[in-house]
């Protein structure tokens, strides 16, 4: 079935190679990312190529995560469009490196903003409408950082991938019942085949981090890189976030798997999530709520 499809933080990276996918698969996709006549204008003409040479309905628009107004907008333009939407993918977000205490209060809060409060705008844009069809699919990007190993230098983003996870397990109970389904795509690390390291953000207090890069914490940054790399296995290929996204979507409605992990490095977020999912399905299970668990066919 073909479905239309909106993504967000689709400019480059997971987004952008998932974007490519799921158009060559079929679908009306809408690569959504912020600045399209400024920032962002390589990226759409880029997108516009891609679309004309492989004869797809890959299509841009605008689309700030960071403002309601745009994601209503965005939303709105597309159901105008084309009369529905199916799918809604949480790619956008953005990566921090660096140590924790050096980073000030409000990067935390921007990089909050960015990778939760985005989603939220989002939801709130799109989900009235997805609600109104009883049935349409939301798909989470998420990473094994929440529930993996977790290695330093990297907490501001680990806590604001937990905040997105938390988020997508509660709306995935929240919406069960109006036909809307949920699956979390949880990426590895991967050191290449998106600019998700090369782009990351660094602390602001350069003073405090200077404390850490010339004490006993000195090199760890190149260390915990060189060991990125070490685990990663020679053939780990980006583009199988994008396939497995691709794979949830073309799923029939009421089969797709609520958790799908693409980890070469398999760092353990697998088997804790696997834990903390049976978890959950028992306490709906004990508390008479296990119907929230998937969603209604209507």
């Amino acid at each position: 079935m073909k479905n239309i499809i909106v993504i967000t933080g689709a400019s480059s990276g997971f987004g952008a190679l998932a974007a490519r996918a799921l158009a060559i698969a079929g679908h009306t996709v809408y690569a959504s990312m912020r600045e399209t006549t400024g920032l962002n204008s390589a990226q759409v003409e880029a997108a516009q190529k891609f679309a004309a040479e492989n004869k797809v309905d890959l299509r841009t628009i605008e689309l700030d995560v960071a403002s309601q107004e745009s994601a209503d907008q965005a939303i709105k333009t597309i159901i105008e469009r084309d009369g529905r939407l199916d799918v809604v993918i949480h790619n956008a977000g953005h990566m921090v490196f660096g140590p924790g205490e050096a980073f000030t209060a409000e990067q935390l809060a921007q990089l909050y903003d960015i990778n939760v409060l985005s989603t939220q705008r989002v939801n709130r844009a799109a989900l009235p409408q997805l609600r109104k069809q009883r049935k349409g699919l939301v798909v989470w990007v998420g990473s094994t950082s929440t529930r993996g190993g977790t290695p330093p230098y990297l907490s501001p983003y680990f806590a604001a991938k937990a905040a997105m996870e938390a988020l997508a397990v509660s709306y995935a109970a929240e919406l069960n019942r109006w036909g809307v389904e949920t699956s979390i795509i949880v990426p590895g690390a991967f050191t290449s085949g998106t600019n998700h390291f090369a782009h990351a953000g660094s602390p602001a207090d350069k003073a405090r981090q200077a404390e850490y890069d010339n004490g006993p914490y000195a090199h760890l940054g190149d260390d915990i890189m060189k060991g990125f790399a070490a685990t990663a296995p020679a053939d780990a290929d980006v583009n199988e976030v994008a396939r497995a996204i691709v794979r949830v979507v073309d799923l029939p409605f009421g089969k797709r798997p609520f958790r799908v992990h693409i980890d070469p490095a398999e760092d353990g977020a697998e088997i804790v999530n696997g834990v903390a999912d049976r978890v959950r399905t028992e306490m709906y299970r004990n508390i008479g709520l296990s119907d929230l668990l998937t969603p209604v066919i209507y």
